[in-house]
């Protein structure tokens, strides 16, 4: 995925020296990663198709622990998202579901495609009810999401992850460390791969989404 930075970096470069001009940023790209390397302004990590990319950390940059829930959280009215695979029959099958704290309720409302697997599908929306899953799943949720302009029926089988996040800011260098478990959305800046924001996992919790 970050493959592409040297190759623009080279083309920054030569750029930079004619103009004489910051160059342009870059556009937002998700990262799922392990931490192999943290240093003062910088991390580095091996992304799930096994690159190893050092990104700087800017002084700002948000940070955010995910944590594990369970289904019996997800209640009538509860802001959710959900990364799912679309089915035959129309509904969305989860892959795992996030439950927004209060504070981020609205956010990405709406349907679109996901990059967690291949014709995955993300989903933020309300829940406006709940019901026992077909006998095709059993002990599985039915969940009826409706955000703007539209509606979504996911089927959430046992097992699926449910999970939460909370600022951790002031916990980054407990959270921050080798072998954390991550997603950063990172962003090419003055030419170099810059890591915005990271979810990350607390002793090896692997953020799901």
């Amino acid at each position: 995925m970050f493959k592409i930075f040297a190759v623009s970096l080279t083309l920054l470069a030569s750029t930079l020296a004619l103009a004489q001009a910051p160059a342009p940023a870059g556009p937002l790209l998700r990262l799922r990663a392990t931490i192999e390397k943290v240093e003062p302004g910088s991390i580095t990590v091996r992304e799930r198709s096994g690159e190893v990319i050092t990104l700087l950390r800017p002084t700002d940059m948000d940070v955010s622990e995910v944590f594990p829930m369970t289904l019996a959280d997800i209640k009538p009215g509860s802001y959710i998202g959900t990364a799912a695979m679309p089915q035959a029959d129309g509904t969305q099958k989860a892959l795992e579901v996030l439950v927004f704290p209060e504070s981020a309720r609205g956010g990405g409302e709406g349907h679109r495609p996901w990059d967690l697997q291949p014709e995955s599908t993300m989903t933020n929306a309300t829940v406006d009810g709940m019901a026992e899953a077909p006998s095709s799943t059993p002990g599985g949720q039915q969940l009826t999401l409706k955000y703007k302009g539209g509606e979504k029926v996911v089927i959430v089988p046992p097992g699926t992850p449910v999970v939460s996040f909370k600022p951790g800011k002031d916990d980054e260098k407990a959270l921050i460390v080798p072998g954390a478990k991550v997603i950063i959305t990172a962003q090419e800046k003055n030419g170099q791969p810059t890591a915005l924001r990271v979810l990350v996992g607390r002793s090896g919790f692997a953020p799901p989404m």
